[in-house]
């Protein structure tokens, strides 16, 4: 007997066995409403508690993520700041060093001066003018001689002898006047130089100044770092950002450096290692190039540790000044001789580059047109690439360490981010699996509504004052 002449109850009639059956199943869901309904409200409590305890979780991963992630920018922020006041105290020591550690000789040198110009200027003391004599002399010369020839030549010899030293008396102020003159004048350099010498050590403590304010703003940064206050960290999350972001781009300009050195050398190391060789898929050529411009980052990178301008290598940083500058001339030697075989390659690439060119045209049976003009333009300008290249991406150490440095903010503002997003949706599916409990209640009710319908009337007509005042309330 097959399966459909089991649900036939009704022989002959399958749509009346289907409605009885259909009344059967109504009954039955009616029956189970209740278990139903708390298996329903169950499963939809434990989703929603599922759920809600993943996203509290994920809430508090969330937490200690931005509590470690501040913890990490601060103490970044810390480092950062006592490298800028160890640069600025450096820089004092330099300037004090330099300039004031001479105070003496210049104290010495400003006495000596101001005891010169002492000196000159009381030689300079002003000479009082000769005697006010022409009143006298025109006095004596209108003395009335009364007719005596005597008396008149007494007079007019007095007269005379008053006018000849009132003369040798101008004459000697004029030359004191002059001496005079002539000592201010040499009194000038003198001035010069005090008024140089002051101006320099002017400038000397307006630099001290303003590097001392510089340390008073570092200081006051410092502090509120120190202070783990929520201002820093967000001050310093901001500026890894920005670092971030910079250094990427310059980051980006560094490998089309590097991809434009690939390419300059990747033909003539054809001729070195062989063109037909091969390395897994990549020809060994390639991999020899590659290997090269990697091996000068490298260089560049431990130049730069050792000349202590990036700290990606603390080890090399911590080396004795001896062994430093050791190492400083070895990676340059190194670096100046792949720079060196760079351009010497970048040679070979243009007479290949020629050799192939006038093969084609041999192969083509077309003319070989003549050497164009200055045609060693374009070799020496690759000579030239393939020489500054190297020491160009030498320079990728300081945005890489920027870029180091800030990834890591940066990778925990996103995790915080999206541990945040996903504490939201899980919190979202919890309260989304809690209604639709509600909604697959409100469905099953729907499929059994006759009987529930039956029910309410039954229960209408045998409490209907308590309907009355259910709904008065």
């Amino acid at each position: 007997m097959s399966f459909t002449k089991l649900l036939l109850i009704w022989p002959g009639s399958p749509v009346l066995s289907m409605l009885i059956w259909i009344v059967v199943m109504v009954v039955l869901l009616y029956l189970a409403r209740t278990p139903a309904h708390k298996a329903i409200h169950s499963l939809a409590r434990v989703i929603h508690n599922g759920f809600r305890l993943m996203s509290r979780s994920v809430m508090l991963a969330e937490e200690k993520l931005a509590q470690r992630n501040k913890e990490v920018t601060l103490s970044a922020g810390i480092e950062s700041v006592e490298r800028l006041i160890e640069r600025e105290f450096h820089r004092v020591d330099a300037v004090v060093k330099r300039d004031l550690s001479g105070y003496p000789t210049l104290h010495r040198a400003l006495s000596d001066q101001t005891t010169k110009i002492d000196e000159d200027y009381r030689e300079s003391s002003e000479t009082p003018p000769p005697p006010s004599w022409v009143g006298a002399v025109e006095a004596v010369a209108n003395l009335p001689s009364q007719g005596d020839g005597t008396v008149a030549n007494i007079l007019n010899e007095i007269h005379k002898t008053t006018v000849s030293q009132y003369k040798t008396a101008m004459d000697e102020h004029r030359k004191a006047v002059a001496e005079r003159h002539n000592l201010l004048k040499k009194m000038m350099p003198y001035w010069r130089r005090m008024a140089q010498t002051l101006e320099q050590v002017g400038k000397t403590i307006t630099g001290l100044h303003e590097r001392a304010r510089v340390i008073d703003n570092r200081m006051t940064e410092y502090e509120e770092i120190r202070e783990q206050t929520d201002k820093a960290a967000r001050m310093l999350t901001a500026s890894s950002l920005t670092q971030f972001f910079i250094s990427g781009f310059v980051l980006l300009i560094a490998i089309g450096g590097a991809v434009i050195n690939f390419n300059l050398i990747a033909l003539p190391m054809s001729e070195m290692v062989g063109g037909g060789s091969y390395i897994g898929g990549f020809k060994t050529a390639n991999v020899a190039a590659l290997v090269i411009i990697l091996v000068e980052v490298a260089m560049g990178l431990y130049l730069m540790e050792s000349l202590r301008v990036t700290r990606l290598f603390p080890i090399i940083g911590q080396m004795d000044d001896k062994m430093r500058t050791r190492m400083i001339w070895i990676t340059f030697s190194i670096l100046f001789v792949l720079a060196s075989v760079e351009a010497a390659l970048a040679f070979m690439r243009d007479q290949i580059a020629a050799d192939m060119q006038a093969l084609r045209q041999s192969l083509a049976a077309v003319e070989a047109t003549g050497a164009a003009v200055n045609s060693w333009i374009p070799t020496v300008g690759q000579m030239v690439m393939g020489f500054v290249l190297p020491f160009a991406l030498t320079f990728v150490a300081i945005p890489l360490e920027s870029f180091v440095q800030s990834s890591r903010t940066v990778l925990g503002v996103i995790a915080v981010a999206v541990l945040r997003w996903l504490s939201f949706f899980l919190r979202l599916l919890g309260n989304v699996s809690h209604y639709c409990g509600e909604l697959l209640v409100n469905i099953y009710d729907l499929f059994i509504f006759p009987p529930l319908w039956v029910e309410n009337l039954i229960r209408d007509k045998k409490h209907p004052t308590e309907i009355i005042i259910e709904e008065e309330v």
